[in-house]
């Protein structure tokens, strides 16, 4: 079975009475890895002692575009800036650094840009580092193969069931590890643990389960700094906080004395992003955090306890894969006639119509044509058409078609037809539209859709790790 009891993991048993009696002390810089955060509340936290720097870089939040098309959440110049202060601390205490999902999408091509600037980081600073990477890369062979077994599922009841079509259509497969592979790292003393694809918690799980801590607790806490300084008060993800887990309990704390945890914060982020008020599921596991009681330990700081973690009888880790479905091409445009805000539905049907005139030799199941409309009822209000005039609305519309040049075409055609429609009562004929960017139309590219959200059920661990020293 993939899953050892939390005992098969112990250190020496000096450092487990250590922090026993002091505490883990986990330290998150941010909420994304390259979203920024301020350099001196993050060194000042050093003056304690530290036992590992995590930080998650991944999730599926902005949609399956950045796994679809292998690109990364922040860009290149905000990773190498934020993991050369992490690096050059981690290393320097010789503790390690663990970072989630690493890329953002957290597949191979993310992964090996992390490690790129890892490797370029470590011969600038002279630092020689044992490096562990853990994939989260499937083979489509693999999940057709857990297809025919009966072993996945749908994550949820409006998600579809797999098929075969689907997967073979999928390029990019990952899925989401717990926290046995990263501790396999940790016990191998890897200084950096770059992981693929990754359940947010599991990382800085992980290193309080290596210490001997509650998994609960762990995880719990895993939870609330995944997502940075956000469980505080100003919240944000760009900013850090500390985690310092006990044996009955774990505290949270904001690095920058701006930013204050009060049991309030801490508990309503303990709501964030979850289907249920207090259970949650994670790879082969339940956490049940419904006795948890959030209490003020000191100013600023705060207290958590009975937070508790169950293994579940099968371990399932859920699959993530993106496929291309469609190109876009879109135009941004502002309205300020009164006469055609109030009308702008049945003119959008109209031109519609004209187009598909046009393309009357192309299938409509070729491209989809949709409008967006922004602070149209916020302009409207209560008023009567007759009476309302003087404001503008933001009006955006976008064309998918099965290729780029029939999406670049129909767009194009859309916007023409728009801009010089002759719709009832229109005083002035110099066009219907004003556009802020020249060009108007913007080719968009490739667009990906979630085509495998589902659960898989494992008997072993599944994922790979590789260590490097450079």
């Amino acid at each position: 079975m993939i899953h050892k009891s939390v005992t098969d993991y112990k250190i020496c048993e000096e450092t487990e009475r250590d922090c026993l009696q002091n505490g883990v002390k986990i330290l998150s810089p941010c909420g994304i890895l390259g979203y920024g955060f301020p350099k001196q509340p993050f060194l000042d936290a050093f003056k304690e002692k530290i036992h590992g720097i995590v930080v998650d870089a991944g999730s599926t939040d902005a949609g399956p575009h950045k796994l679809g098309a292998n690109v990364s959440i922040v860009s290149r110049r905000a990773l190498k800036k934020d993991l050369s202060i992490i690096l050059e601390k981690g290393l320097s205490h010789r503790i390690p650094v663990i970072i989630g999902s690493a890329g953002g999408a957290g597949a191979r091509a993310h992964v090996e840009l992390t490690l790129e600037v890892v490797k370029e980081l470590l011969v600038e600073q002279n630092i020689h580092a044992k490096i562990g990477i853990i994939w989260a890369d499937f083979k489509q062979r693999t999940i057709i193969d857990a297809l025919r077994e009966g072993r996945i599922t749908p994550l949820s009841s409006n998600i579809p069931d797999l098929t075969i079509e689907k997967i073979l259509d999928t390029g990019t497969i990952v899925a989401q590890m717990g926290h046995e592979p990263i501790l396999k790292a940790l016990k191998q003393q890897c200084d950096i643990i770059l992981c693929g694809r990754s359940y947010d918690p599991s990382p800085f799980a992980a290193l309080g389960i290596y210490h001997g801590m509650d998994p609960g607790l762990s995880y719990h806490l895993g939870k609330i700094l995944e997502c940075g300084a956000l469980c505080a008060e100003p919240g944000t993800t760009k900013d850090g906080i500390i985690g310092t887990l006990y044996h009955d309990s774990f505290t949270v704390q904001a690095l920058n004395p701006i930013r204050k945890c009060t049991p309030t914060s801490v508990a309503a982020h303990t709501f964030y992003e979850k289907e249920h008020p207090y259970i949650l599921h994670g790879p082969g596991f339940t956490l049940n955090l419904e006795n948890c009681e959030f209490n003020e330990k000191a100013n600023g700081i705060v207290e958590v306890r009975n937070s508790q973690y169950t293994q579940d009888k099968e371990v399932r880790i859920k699959l993530e894969g993106a496929r291309k479905v469609a190109y876009r091409t879109f135009v941004v445009a502002g309205i300020r006639d009164p006469l055609l805000i109030n009308q702008l539905e049945e003119v959008e049907k109209e031109v519609v119509g004209q187009v598909s005139n046009y393309f009357a030799e192309i299938s409509e199941d070729d491209y989809k044509i949709n409008f967006y409309h922004y602070g149209k009822d916020a302009v409207l209000g209560n008023h009567e058409p007759s009476t309302f005039s003087g404001h503008e609305i933001g009006v955006m519309f976008e064309v998918l078609a099965k290729n780029q040049e029939l999406a670049n075409a129909v767009c194009a055609n859309v916007r023409s037809t728009f801009l010089h429609f002759g719709y009832e009562g229109r005083k002035s004929t110099a066009g219907n539209l004003a556009f802020p960017f020249a060009p108007s139309d913007i080719e968009f590219g490739p667009v990906y859709e979630f085509s495998i959200y589902h659960l898989m059920r494992i008997t072993q661990d599944p994922f790979l790790l590789e260590i490097v020293e450079v």
